[in-house]
C-alpha cells in the first residue's frame, strides 16, 4: 500500500469527476472494470479506484467520440506495480476498438502526456497479475477536432501527396517529457509511401525502451509488421512502406529529453521505371535477384568456427526458444522467444507480456535447420527492418546451461 499523502489529489480528483460529469451526479463516481462510453467527454477508472485495483483482471473500457472528432485522453492519476518494461500490471491505449495498433503501454506512476487518437475512437485496456497492486489510474476522455489540437499535441492523418513531421517545440528546443504522438500516413491504394529522417535525436537506450520512434507497416491494425523500433542519435535508413498505409509512433517518458526529429514522407507510384534505385526494407540489397540465393541454398549446409571466433563478427548474439516457423518460399520466417540476450545490435525486440521475442528470417529454410519448440543459440546479421538475418554460414548451435558461463565472459568482450 502506497502512504497516507496520496490520498489527498485522489480526493481533489474525485471532487473534479463529481463536478464534470453534471449536477445529478452527488457523490463520488463508481469505477468497474471496463465500459462503453460515448459523448464529448468523460472519465474512465481502474475498479474500485482509489481503492487498490484487483489482481488478475483484465478491463476494456471503449470511447467513442462524435464522428469526425479524435479522441485524445488525458491520466490524471497513474499508480500500478513499477517495472521498466511495465510486464505485470499495466494500461494500455489503442487506436479504435477492434485490432487497433497500440498507442502506449503503461506502469508505475508515470503519467503519459495528452494521448490522441487518430479517429473517433479509442480503446483502453487494464491487466493486473496475482502480485503487487497500487491505487489503480483515472483518466479524462474529451473529443478535439483533428486537425486543431495545439502544439500541446502531436500526431495525426496525413493524406497529402508530400509532407513532413516533428516533436513538439522542434526545432526551438528540446521535445517535451510525457508525450505520445501517432501519424497514421495514408496514400492512394495503388501507391507506397517513402520515408527519410532528416534530423534525429532521441534519448538512447539499447533496447529504446524510454523514448522511442516506431514504424509499423499498415494502419490501426494490432497486427500490422513493425518494421523497426528506433532512438539514440542515428538517423533510421530510408523506409519504403510495403503498402500504401505508414503508421508512426513517438512516445517520450517523465525523464531525460533530447532534440527530437523531423521526417519527411511522400507518395510513389508502386511499380518505378527500372531507372530508379531507391532504398527498400527488406532484408536483402535492392540489387539482390532470386538466383544467387537459390545457388546460395544449393550450397553444403556448414556451420564454421566456434562461439568466440564468431561473436564479434556477429550483429546480434542471443539464446532462445523457437516458438513459431513459417515457411515462406525458399525461406524460413522465425519467432524467437528470448532467454537471454548477449548482443543486440539493432535487433528489434518486441514485448509481450512478461516475455521479450524476436523475428529472424532463415535465408534457407534448411540451413541452418531451426525446429519449433527448441532452444537455440543464435548469432547473425540484422536487416533495415530490424530482423535478424540466418544465412547458411550464420552460427547456430543448441543452447545448454554449460555454455551460459562463456557467453556471459563474451557479452563483456571487446571487440
Amino acid at each position: 500500500m502506497r502512504g497516507a499523502g496520496a490520498w489527498a489529489p485522489l480526493c481533489l480528483l474525485l471532487v473534479a469527476a463529481a463536478q464534470h460529469s453534471g449536477p445529478q451526479l452527488s457523490e463520488r463516481p463508481v469505477f468497474t472494470c471496463g465500459g462503453i462510453l460515448t459523448g464529448e467527454s468523460g472519465f474512465i477508472g481502474s475498479e474500485g479506484f482509489p481503492g487498490v485495483y484487483p489482481p488478475n483482471s483484465k478491463c476494456t473500457w471503449k470511447i467513442t467520440v462524435p464522428e469526425g472528432k479524435v479522441v485524445v485522453l488525458n491520466f490524471r492519476f497513474i499508480d500500478l506495480e513499477s517495472d521498466n518494461l511495465c510486464r505485470y500490471d499495466f494500461v494500455d491505449v489503442y487506436n479504435g476498438h477492434a485490432n487497433g495498433q497500440r498507442i502506449g503501454r503503461f506502469c508505475g506512476t508515470f503519467r503519459p502526456g495528452a494521448l490522441v487518437s487518430s479517429s473517433n475512437k479509442m480503446m483502453v485496456q487494464m491487466i493486473s497479475d496475482a502480485n503487487t497492486a497500487g491505487n489503480g489510474f483515472m483518466a479524462m476522455f474529451s473529443a478535439a477536432e483533428p486537425n486543431e489540437r495545439g502544439d500541446q499535441y502531436c500526431g495525426g492523418l496525413l493524406e497529402r501527396p508530400s509532407g513532413s513531421f516533428k516533436t513538439p517545440n522542434w526545432p526551438d528546443r528540446d521535445y517535451p517529457a510525457g508525450v505520445t504522438c501517432v501519424w497514421h500516413i495514408v496514400a492512394p491504394k495503388n501507391q507506397l509511401i517513402e520515408l527519410k529522417f532528416e534530423k534525429f535525436d532521441v534519448e538512447r537506450d539499447n533496447y529504446c525502451r524510454y523514448d522511442y520512434v516506431a514504424v509499423f507497416n499498415g494502419g490501426e491494425i494490432n497486427d500490422a509488421e513493425r518494421i523497426g523500433k528506433y532512438c539514440g542519435d542515428s538517423p533510421p535508413a530510408p523506409i519504403v512502406s510495403e503498402r500504401n498505409e505508414l503508421l508512426i509512433q513517438f512516445l517520450s517518458d517523465l525523464s531525460l529529453t533530447a532534440d527530437g526529429f523531423i521526417g519527411h514522407y511522400k507518395f510513389r507510384p508502386k511499380k518505378l521505371p527500372t531507372t530508379t534505385a531507391l532504398p527498400v526494407t527488406t532484408t536483402f540489397p535492392a540489387t539482390t535477384s532470386l538466383k544467387p540465393t537459390v545457388a546460395l541454398c544449393q550450397q553444403k549446409c556448414r556451420r564454421s568456427g566456434t562461439l568466440e571466433s564468431n561473436y564479434c563478427s556477429s550483429n546480434f548474439v542471443l539464446a532462445g526458444t523457437v516458438i513459431t516457423t513459417i515457411p515462406r518460399g525458399g525461406s524460413l520466417h522465425a519467432t524467437v522467444s528470448i532467454i537471454n540476450i548477449y548482443k543486440e545490435g539493432n535487433l528489434a525486440i518486441q514485448q509481450a507480456g512478461k516475455n521479450m521475442s524476436a523475428k529472424v528470417l532463415v535465408v534457407c529454410k534448411q540451413c541452418p535447420l531451426l525446429r519449433r519448440g527448441l532452444n537455440y543459440i543464435i548469432m547473425g546479421q540484422v536487416g533495415e527492418d530490424g530482423r535478424g538475418k540466418i544465412m547458411p554460414n550464420s552460427f547456430l548451435m543448441m543452447f545448454k546451461t554449460k555454455n551460459q558461463k562463456l557467453l556471459d565472459a563474451l557479452k563483456n568482450k571487446q571487440c
